[in-house]
């Protein structure tokens, strides 16, 4: 049966290996957000972040704000599909220690395996769901590699940030290939039923 669970980034190893696929997750502290641009510099030209993210969620967005002196303002923080970015998420799980990507649609094999090995999991978001997430964001607390705004890599401070399902977890389930498997498995019969070939 699924569980609601409260927590506080950064995250223990144990809490994440506490969390099974189809609990639901809110969390307070603070958040990262990154995105293609900011994963290219830092995995393909060798810039290694310069913020620790060990322990840290992740979420997969390219925020809309403003900058009022030195200090960033949100306007609006969305979340972008997750699929694009694989080839990354072992790298961020492994050699940064990163214990939550949250995102829309899911990861692939590389990244479960990841997630089994050194504890972490896939939180999903409900799409169309930036003014809710918008509100949840109390501050931009830094910009790092600012040059690649829209996608450089945020610090956002949270509160109550979700709800958030967990669609892949540190023990190999993955929510999306369940669904997957029961689409493959009822196609013939539905298939049958219309006389389609």
């Amino acid at each position: 049966m699924s569980e609601v669970h409260h927590l506080t980034s950064p995250f223990s190893e144990e809490v994440i290996r506490g969390l099974h696929a189809g609990d639901i997750v809110y969390f307070d502290g603070p958040l990262f957000g990154i995105r293609d641009l900011t994963q290219i510099h830092i995995f393909d030209h060798n810039n290694p972040p310069p913020v620790s993210l060990a322990g840290m969620p992740c979420i997969h967005t390219a925020p809309s704000l403003r900058k009022n002196g030195d200090k960033w303002e949100k306007i609006c923080v969305g979340t972008t599909t997750s699929t694009r970015m694989e080839r990354f998420t072992p790298g961020l799980i492994g050699q940064y220690g990163v214990r939550a990507i949250i995102g829309k649609g899911g990861l692939y094999q590389d990244s479960l395996e990841a997630m089994k090995k050194y504890g972490a999991v896939y939180l999903a978001i409900v799409g169309g769901a930036a003014a809710l997430e918008t509100e949840q964001i109390e501050e931009v607390e830094q910009v790092y590699f600012e040059e690649l705004h829209p996608e450089a890599l945020y610090r956002f401070r949270v509160k109550n940030f979700g709800p958030l399902t967990v669609a892949m977890d540190s023990h190999g389930v993955h929510l999306y290939e369940r669904v997957n498997e029961s689409i493959r498995e009822k196609l013939p019969g539905i298939y049958a039923k219309l006389g389609v070939l």
